[in-house]
């Protein structure tokens, strides 16, 4: 399948969030746009995200009674991301983010809601909120799309339960409550009905949650105003035109193809988490090559913005955002990485332990401060041991990794060696390489606290932003329980990546810039393709898709600055 058109106003290549909002917003404007995904589907990793949107000071929190200010934010960020580099971006990204949700739910068929109870990651620090500022996508049926369903990229299956049905977090202190609550048993039961009936027309389910509802809500964008979509199509080169960028170039069967684009071209490929040679040059040795992103982000738009002269922004304390991962073989022989997020670590009754069986990070901390603790104690290595230990009782009611609470058997997963089980501590310390009697003094250690409920070593579930994760249900902190039942169980976990911090440098308007600080003329990035404003800092949940909406949103406005807005688009737009 070719383009319909051999001239565009605005080609944007890569359909995650970033690539999407930028075409969405572009074609609300009246304008012409084709997205190029070098993929069979939309979505990127954000289809497999938690679909977070950190959005300070916006107007959904004010309407669910939360007070924030710009000034709040301001304040918080100075301590969370302390470099100066591009401040100006995070000013730009503060004062026009409200102005991007507004927009996008006015204009789009984007919907979103506050996390009222989401804290920042750092909630002692001044200017932080205990919610309000996390977006989430309203849910979404999938059935909305038609026959272009298929085009969704589907969630990780790890995370769906009956193969195939995504969960709204809401429901998931229902889903564990079953047989003890009368009304959690009738609400699951309406759910997997539900999910039942979806089965008999779909070969997934269609009640869409977290980033995937998030991405399809950007695709039915990008349907109702008659976007066009190129799906599998590589970008061979950007065309220029007196320094300006006019277009690209695709490769069609054995020729290459131009494609005219009258006002620019957005690149949104994702960043470069699977490129090899990228990741050697950018990346610390001790954190390996395990990421948790779509594999299709290998860099594509770093490579084409690099023939024009573009600049990479290398201001940043960490390349990539992180997160601790586990590794396992799926059915069909593919590598699956199960992303430690927040269904195991912060819960009670689980420890990380390094290669010398000692703990070494408070379990409860943003799974990005957690890896990176990891790789101070990777001794520079990149397969330096970690695991999380845990006791029957815990595994029984958290589930560990993609192993789901409640599993009755879990002897494929002890005999694949992705779970380790030993009748006792000495048995464990055995199987996972580690001296006996240091993990049997570091599990007393944390035993003679956690009766109580307290963590002396590392104060774990002390902030709001930890007992958050934690289980809220038990006392006294939902973050510390003994590991005392046996038999005891390890699960390896490496430092994996959830995106690239290192990026192009773009302005305020989300255009590219020289070494020397001018902006390449027609050429935009966003997402990931975008040097990350928080200079690879994480303050809190969704601060990758929420900068990701607002250049978006601010590359499609730049765009159709001066353009002829259709009659449809400009009653809308706010």
């Amino acid at each position: 399948m070719m383009p319909a058109h051999e001239t565009y106003d605005v080609i944007v290549i890569g359909a995650g969030a970033g690539g999407m909002t930028a075409a969405a917003v572009a074609a609300a404007q009246g304008l012409r746009v084709l997205v190029i995904e070098k993929t069979a589907f939309v979505g990127g990793t954000t289809a497999w995200s938690g679909g977070m949107v950190w959005i300070p000071a916006n107007a959904k929190m004010k309407e669910a009674g939360l007070s924030d200010s710009v000034a709040d934010a301001v304040q918080y960020l100075s301590s969370t991301v302390p470099e100066p580099a591009n401040a100006g971006l995070r000013a730009a990204f503060l004062a026009r983010g409200p102005e991007a949700i507004a927009y996008l739910e006015a204009n789009t068929e984007v919907r979103l809601q506050p996390v009222k109870t989401c804290p920042d990651c750092y909630p002692e620090r001044l200017g932080a909120t205990s919610g309000g500022r996390v977006l989430e996508p309203v849910g979404f049926a999938g059935t909305r799309l038609g026959a272009a369903f298929a085009r969704l990229r589907p969630p990780l299956p790890e995370f769906t339960l009956f193969g195939g049905m995504m969960v709204n977090p809401l429901d998931v202190p229902h889903l564990r409550s079953v047989g003890k609550s009368l009304r959690s048993t009738m609400r699951a039961a309406r759910l997997v009905s539900r999910y039942a009936l979806q089965r008999l027309r779909s070969p997934r389910g269609t009640s869409l949650h977290l980033g995937n509802a998030l991405a399809a809500q950007l695709y039915a964008s990008l349907l109702a105003r008659q976007v066009e979509v190129l799906f599998s199509a590589d970008v061979e080169d950007l065309s220029m035109q007196s320094e300006r960028v006019s277009g690209v170039v695709i490769r069609h069967g054995s020729r290459d193809r131009p494609i005219a684009a009258r006002r620019g071209v957005v690149l949104a490929t994702g960043g470069f988490s699977h490129d090899s040679s990228l990741r050697k040059r950018f990346f610390p040795a001790a954190a390996g090559f395990v990421s948790a992103t779509n594999p299709s982000s290998t860099g594509d738009g770093l490579r084409l913005a690099a023939t024009t002269g573009a600049a990479l922004n290398t201001d940043a304390t960490s390349p990539a955002y992180w997160v601790p991962a586990s590794l396992f073989r799926r059915a069909d022989g593919s590598r699956g990485v199960f992303p430690h997020l927040v269904t195991d670590r912060a819960k009670p009754g689980v420890i990380a332990v390094n290669a010398a069986g000692r703990r070494f990070v408070n379990e409860a901390l943003s799974h990005h401060e957690f890896v990176l603790a990891m790789l101070r104690h990777g001794d520079g290595e990149p397969d330096r041991p970690f695991y999380l230990i845990c006791d029957r009782r815990f595994l029984w009611a958290y589930g560990l990794g993609r192993i789901k609470p409640f599993t009755r058997s879990y002897r494929r997963y002890v005999a694949s060696g992705e779970l380790v089980e030993a009748p006792d501590i000495a048995g464990l310390a055995a199987k996972i390489g580690v001296q006996p009697p240091v993990l049997a003094a570091t599990v007393a250690s944390y035993n003679e606290g956690a009766k109580e409920g307290r963590d002396g070593e590392f104060g774990r579930g002390s902030t709001i932003y930890q007992r958050h994760l934690g289980d809220i249900s038990h006392k006294p902190n939902p973050c510390v329980a003994p590991i005392v039942r046996a038999p005891l169980f390890a699960m390896r976990i490496h430092p994996a990546d959830l995106g690239t911090a290192i990026g192009m440098k773009v302005d305020a308007q989300a255009r590219v810039l020289r070494e020397d600080g001018t902006p390449i003329a027609g050429l935009y990035a966003c997402g990931n393709d975008m040097g990350s404003i928080m200079n690879g800092n994480y303050p809190a949940p969704g601060i990758t898709l929420g900068p990701a909406l607002t250049f978006g949103y601010i590359a499609g406005r730049h765009l159709a600055e001066g353009a002829m807005i259709a009659p449809s688009a400009a009653k809308a737009v706010v």
